[in-house]
């Protein structure tokens, strides 16, 4: 059976977090889009059916690029902050890379439903990933979106005010790519 292999990177996607805000104060934070701007994805094939992926994203790739709510608008500097704060939460000094592995690739009504495992912070989750593909002619077009619970990889999230004002612990990881046919 002919086995060949996909690399996907930011050159042909993109690999988005959401995140919310909590707290009290809740009204006066951002609801930032921050962009990983360094990750490699590889799918290997046995004739037409995908069997592997893989996923690892350097974290410290991570830029802030827009905030939307709270009193002001977020500045250039503010966005720098928040980065910082970001990489503090995620230690990502000592845990560089977030890595998604699956271990079981099945076909869905509009794609693949990839079950693994996900590791963030150096602690490894069972997930979940429904990818979306369509077919666009010369590409195909692929998109996931998938929440992760912050905590339940031990990272504590970012919060200001005695806490009255934090990330949301649940964040959402938001994947887009193409690869021509």
């Amino acid at each position: 059976m002919n086995e060949t292999s996909w690399s996907l990177d930011p050159g042909c996607g993109e690999l988005d977090i959401l995140t919310g805000v909590a707290g009290p104060a809740a009204k006066m934070g951002h609801r930032l889009t921050i962009v990983l701007r360094s990750w490699q994805a590889t799918v290997g094939w046995r004739g037409p059916k995908p069997v592997t992926a893989e996923l690892t994203v350097d974290l410290d790739s991570l830029e802030v690029v827009r905030g939307e709510g709270g009193v002001t608008p977020l500045t250039g500097p503010e966005k720098s902050v928040a980065r910082m704060n970001a990489l503090k939460s995620l230690n990502a000094k000592k845990y560089p890379r977030v890595r998604f592995t699956a271990d079981e690739i099945t076909e869905t009504d509009d794609g693949y439903r990839l079950v693994g495992t996900v590791e963030i912070h150096g602690t490894s989750q069972p997930q979940t990933v429904d990818l979306t593909i369509a077919d666009r002619g010369q590409e195909w077009g692929m998109s996931a979106r998938v929440t992760l619970t912050q905590s339940a990889f031990g990272i504590k999230p970012f919060s200001l005010m005695m806490g009255t004002l934090r990330v949301a612990d649940e964040v959402t990881l938001e994947f887009s790519a193409t690869h021509p046919k």
